[in-house]
């Protein structure tokens, strides 16, 4: 897998994920930044806290650090399958 296939599935990842229920289209500019830091994170934890520091500047809303993680080792498994790792 390409780097610009892993970056198409984070997408459809994080618009299915939709942890404020508003729909898909109301994260564009989040998950824009959450594929920026999958690019330079390597480590679940660390993505999940910048994907919980993303979400929750944008909406001034808290999601549990738990969802971040779940959606997190998602997306780094995405990574190391474009990277051949796994």
């Amino acid at each position: 897998m390409e780097i610009r296939e892993m970056n198409r599935k984070a997408v459809l990842v994080l618009e299915e994920w939709d942890p404020f229920t508003i729909g898909s289209e109301g994260y564009e500019t989040q998950i824009a930044d959450v594929i920026i830091q999958l690019g330079v994170i390597d480590h679940p934890s660390d993505l999940a806290k910048e994907i919980q520091s993303i979400y929750k500047t944008s909406f001034e809303k808290w999601i549990p650090l738990e969802r971040c993680v779940d959606i997190s080792y998602k997306l780094i498994a995405l990574k190391y399958e474009a990277k051949h790792i796994i």
